[in-house]
Formats: structure tokens, C-alpha cells, sequence
């Protein structure tokens, strides 16, 4: 195909959540939830050792629920789609002529003339399969052959909030003392990883990562404020 005599190469890049959400959501979990953590807990005066103890078992625990969760949600979200494509399957089988004037119907309403939406919609009909991809797209909003993977969400979002999660925690395992250095680290983790959003979403990287950041940063003072409260009120 081509437009005053170019080719048109034209590709759009994944948007539909397959990796990107489950990692992306995993990495600024795992930052901030395990910064606020160790925030805590050192704000309430724990010697290191606990303090990283407390952190590992957070990035342990926060990884494998995020898994859990993300291979949960992503099945169920499958299933339900294959069940509704079923129903799709057998109506398609029973009722082909109110199928295909329901998908002429669609077109109608996009603006397409009465009498070519129905040619488009008879011939799109003559294949079962290629009918049934059709009505997915146009009722379902899904794509039957590509429908998004548990296994892949849930190993992203363990990865991704593992990582994440040590960030804030390598500082303490290095052998420093401070908590600053790990707030530090976590803050820059987020900014960068803000800042990696914007460049994949065409958004001014400085906002996304600024975002992250200030975020971040009030998680952790505010964890940290209400470890130094339990823990002057435990002695």
C-alpha cells in the first residue's frame, strides 16, 4: 500500500498490558513499598540487622503476593474472556443471519452505507473463525489469538517488585548504617524508573520520574514518622 508513491510502514508497539503494566506497577511497588518498610522500621529504632531483616522479608513476601495476585487476576481475566468467546461461538453457530446483521449494524453506526456494511458483513461472515475474531474485536474488544498470558504477568510482576524492592535494601546489605542511603537509593530508583515510563509512553521523562519521586518520598517520611511514633509509644 502506499500514499503519494512512499511505502507507509507503520507499527504500533504493545499496549495491551501483556508485560508492560505487571512490570512497571511490580518495579514501583516493590521501591516504594519496601523504602516506606525500611523507613519504618528504622524510624522506630531498630538496630540494622532488623532493619534488614524487615527488608527481606518484605521483598520476599511482596514478590510472591505480587505474583500470586497478577497470576490470579490475568486467569480469571482469561477465563472469563474464553467463556464469553464461547458464547460468541455458538450464537455465530445458531444464529449466523442476526450475527451478521448485528456486525452490519456496527458498521452502520461507525458510518458506514447500509447496503456495503451488509456486503462486509456477509463476506466477513463466510468463515466461522474469521467471523468470531471479528465479533470479539467489535463487541468484546478482545483478540482471540492473543489473549494476555497469567504465566507472563505473574513473572514479570515478581522480577520486576523484587528488584525494585532491593534497591532501597542493597545499601543495608553493603554494610552501611544510615538510613538516608537507602532512602537515597530509592528515590533515585524511582526517578529513574519514572523517568524509563515516560520515554515508553511518549510523556516528558523529568514529569514521570519527578512524579515517582515525590511519591516515593512522601511514603517513606510518612512510614518513617509513624515508626518513630510506635516505637517512642513501645519504649
Amino acid at each position: 500500500m502506499s500514499v503519494s508513491g512512499a511505502e507507509v510502514h507503520h507499527e504500533h508497539r504493545d499496549v495491551t498490558g501483556g508485560w508492560l503494566r505487571p512490570a512497571v506497577f511490580g518495579a514501583m511497588d516493590g521501591l516504594v513499598s519496601n523504602a516506606a518498610l525500611i523507613a519504618g522500621v528504622a524510624g522506630g529504632g531498630a538496630a540494622p540487622r532488623t532493619v534488614v531483616l524487615a527488608g527481606v522479608a518484605g521483598l520476599a513476601s511482596g514478590a510472591f503476593s505480587m505474583a500470586a495476585g497478577e497470576y490470579t487476576s490475568v486467569a480469571s481475566q482469561r477465563e472469563l474472556t474464553r467463556a464469553e468467546l464461547d458464547v460468541e461461538r455458538r450464537e455465530l453457530l445458531r444464529n449466523p443471519e442476526a450475527e451478521r446483521a448485528e456486525l452490519a449494524a456496527v458498521y452502520v453506526a461507525r458510518g458506514v452505507d447500509p447496503d456495503l456494511a451488509d456486503r462486509v458483513a456477509a463476506q466477513l461472515s463466510r468463515d466461522p473463525e474469521q467471523a468470531l475474531e471479528v465479533h470479539a474485536r467489535e463487541e468484546l474488544g478482545v483478540d482471540p489469538g492473543d489473549l494476555p498470558s497469567p504465566a507472563l504477568a505473574a513473572g514479570s510482576s515478581f522480577a520486576s517488585f523484587a528488584l525494585g524492592a532491593l534497591v532501597p535494601l542493597l545499601p543495608y546489605l553493603l554494610g552501611a548504617r544510615a538510613l538516608a542511603l537507602a532512602v537515597a537509593a530509592a528515590l533515585a530508583g524511582l526517578f529513574l524508573c519514572g523517568a524509563v515510563v515516560g520515554r515508553i509512553t511518549a510523556r516528558p521523562w523529568w514529569w514521570t520520574g519527578g512524579r515517582q519521586l515525590v511519591l516515593g518520598a512522601l511514603a517513606a517520611g510518612l512510614s518513617w514518622l509513624l515508626g518513630g511514633l510506635v516505637g517512642a509509644g513501645l519504649g
